[in-house]
């Protein structure tokens, strides 16, 4: 019952266990003394005092309610337990005496002084040892705590006991000489006495089989509560578990799972109002930059600033989600174009605030691709894909701008997709692809000193196709270290069979696009080639862009000084054109700089673009570097470079790429001109089948893309 109260959360389920138990155990300890004072023989009559004996049962309620409330305290410490088992004891030695006096009999009552302190001695310890072992016991469970409690529920009854009949030993009777004696005769007294103890035993069974009763109701109390618990857990982990699989962690924004049950919703509501919808594809201008170059971490914060900035951008009824990287979807119900039009452009205004990070202010752009429901498609598939569409269109334009889908793009991308398969095809089998090489003049011997491999690839239905029409498709599919890697191996294997018509001098040189550039193995592939070729690695020369090298440049600069120690000779193609110029030619292991074309397209008539060459020309031999300018299609330009110290020529002004059946007889002409640089039959760039017509987006930005110059 101590425990049923101490484990009752309600005040007066409370109060009512406390009073149930203190009425049991008085009702016990009285019983005992009771029916132990009915056993007591004495030759004298017997009778009770009717009040002392029901004083003597309220001291045993006293008692016993003082017990309780010890006992139901749930701080109790060793300190708290002296005082109350002091006035525990003392209760039941003045109960027992009590008792004791309401005995009226004809004899004066005598007591040892010894045997009573023994009395109250015992009392004082069972109620100590008691409080102490209820104390430790309180909180236990299993077999052997609860035979533990048992124990101690028999070590008190004991000692109570004990202390009854000790203080009955202390006492003596003294007849007077003038009373008269008498033998005990039979009477009611055990009649009494087992009633009594049967309805004291009534009583206190009742009582703990209600304590074991709501034990059980109130385990079970406790289990409906931990289940009630449990479900809540269960309701957060189910919420949380929606939260993790439809929503983005970093931006808080809906993932792409969550975006596509929504959007589906959103499209069967338009669909059956007849309304109309945006959907809009959002890619971050040069976000790959900013991430390699700050960091991860830094790319993260960037990422959580755009996102504020395009929620903040966009009504609250839109539909804003992150699909990864840096790619965001919005989607806005509309009237017409002009408001998608008008959002997109409010979006890209709103990216344009400058964003703090990582010590730097910086300004961030966008790309915008978008399809209208229904004139681009009445599905969320095909709104996706034409406003995936619309956002390459948009990157290809030059970024930082808008674009709606429209059906060329869709005929674009399927041709796109015919090509990309067809040059996975091309790749496999080494069926259509081949190596057109354009001579490189030394301006001082006036000869062919070196060949610059481009790739062509002769479709059977589009004939003969310039890198710029595959490249980038390449690129995108994960097929240009394949493509690099079979120019390397071919143009390795075309100088070694020229070599052995007695071209000992020449170099190749072979342009690396940015991805192979990060391609660990490069430098094992490079040796590879030139060991299956048979050739030396000073014939060798690998062309790396500005662009190509934006990002892990240690990792980069590794790798080429990788490919350097092999013996081949390395360059810089575009120089100029791309980021960090000088902090570039600081760092790479080079040995030629070549300029880009379009410094050269205005000289010697604009004045900037010949001071320009020229203050790239006195750099790259103050750093000791040969100078290559590509793109000379005119005998002033020639005039120009040679005049100012440039160390090679390239350009169509000089000779266009050629295969290698039409090489030989090439540089037999050459060589017949006795080292003089003439022109060559026109100066007029050959083209290949537009198939992309006034769309550059399929056309590659790598070296390796050019045509010629």
């Amino acid at each position: 019952m101590a425990e049923r109260q101490s484990h009752s959360d309600d005040p007066t389920a409370h109060r009512q266990w406390n009073m149930l138990g203190a009425c049991c155990l008085a009702g016990g300890i009285w019983a005992m003394h009771f029916i132990s004072m009915l056993a007591f023989r004495a030759p004298v009559e017997v009778h009770y005092d009717v009040s002392l004996t029901i004083l003597s049962l309220l001291i045993a309620l006293g008692v016993a309610w003082l017990a309780m409330h010890s006992l139901e305290r749930s701080n109790m410490r060793a300190h708290h337990c002296v005082p109350s088992a002091g006035l525990i004891g003392l209760g039941i030695i003045l109960m027992h005496f009590v008792g004791m006096a309401a005995m009226e009999t004809g004899a004066r009552q005598y007591y040892q002084t010894g045997l009573l302190l023994a009395s109250a001695a015992i009392a004082l310890l069972t109620a100590l040892t008691s409080l102490y072992l209820a104390r430790y016991l309180r909180n236990g469970s299993g077999t052997l705590y609860q035979a533990m409690k048992y124990g101690a529920s028999l070590l008190m009854a004991g000692g109570i006991v004990a202390t009854h009949f000790t203080a009955m030993s202390a006492m003596t009777l003294v007849i007077p000489a003038d009373t008269a004696l008498r033998l005990p005769s039979g009477d009611n007294s055990l009649q009494l006495g087992l009633g009594i103890g049967f309805i004291t035993l009534l009583i206190s069974g009742a009582s703990i089989s209600a304590a074991l009763a709501d034990k059980k109701l109130q385990s079970k109390e406790h289990d409906l509560r931990r289940v009630s618990v449990l479900l809540s857990q269960l309701d957060q982990a189910r919420a949380s578990l929606q939260q993790a699989a439809h929503y983005d962690a970093l931006t808080n924004l809906l993932n792409r799972r969550g975006f596509n049950q929504v959007f589906a919703e959103r499209l069967v509501e338009t669909q059956a109002s007849e309304n109309r919808l945006a959907v809009m594809f959002l890619d971050i201008d040069h976000f790959k930059r900013i991430n390699d170059s700050l960091g991860h971490d830094a790319g993260d914060e960037l990422l959580k600033v755009i996102a504020h900035h395009i929620k903040a951008a966009t009504r609250s009824h839109d539909l804003v989600a992150r699909f990864g990287g840096d790619e965001f979807c919005v989607v806005t119900s509309l009237n017409s174009r002009d408001e998608a039009r008008h959002l997109a452009q409010r979006i890209m205004q709103r990216m344009k605030d400058p964003i703090d990070l990582g010590g730097r202010r910086m300004v961030m752009t966008t790309s915008i691709g978008i399809s209208i429901f229904p004139d681009d498609g009445g599905t969320a598939e095909e709104l996706l894909k034409h406003a995936d569409l619309a956002l390459y269109q948009s990157k290809d334009n030059g970024r930082n701008s808008l674009n709606f889908f429209n059906d060329s793009l869709k005929a674009r991308a399927s041709i796109a997709l015919q090509l990309e398969e067809e040059l996975r095809l091309a790749l496999l089998e080494e069926r259509g692809l081949c190596v057109h090489y354009q001579p490189i003049f030394d301006l001082r011997s006036g000869q062919v000193a070196k060949l610059e491999a481009l790739v062509r690839w002769q479709h059977p239905q589009h004939g003969l196709l310039g890198p710029d029409r595959f490249v980038g498709i390449a690129e995108a599919n994960g097929l240009i270290i394949d493509l690099d890697l079979w120019v390397l191996r071919h143009a390795c294997a075309d100088l070694a069979h020229l070599q052995r018509h007695g071209y000992d001098e020449v170099q190749v040189t072979v342009n690396c696009s940015a991805v192979t550039l990060s391609h660990d193995e490069l430098p094992n592939e490079v040796e590879k080639a030139l060991f299956h070729a048979s050739l030396a690695p000073r014939h060798l020369e690998l062309e790396v862009t500005e662009n190509a090298l934006v990002g892990d440049i240690q990792r980069t600069v590794s790798l080429l000084k990788r490919v350097r120690a092999l013996g081949v000779t390395l360059s810089i193609d575009d120089f100029g054109t791309g980021y960090s110029s000088l902090a570039y030619l600081k760092r790479l292991p080079l040995d030629v700089l070549k300029i880009d074309r379009t410094f050269l397209q205005d000289v010697p008539g604009s004045q900037k673009d010949r001071e320009i060459v020229q203050a790239i020309i006195a750099m790259a031999h103050t750093l000791h570097l040969r100078v290559v300018s590509e793109g000379v299609e005119t005998a002033e330009q020639r005039a120009f470079l040679e005049s100012h110290g440039c160390d090679y020529l390239q350009g169509y002004l000089l000779g266009h790429p050629v295969p290698l059946a039409e090489l030989r007889p090439l540089l037999e002409r050459l060589q017949r001109q006795s080292g003089r640089i003439t022109p060559c039959c026109g100066t007029a760039q050959p083209g290949s089948p537009d198939l992309f017509a006034g769309n550059p987006g399929y056309r590659a930005s790598a070296s390796v893309a050019r045509q010629g110059h």
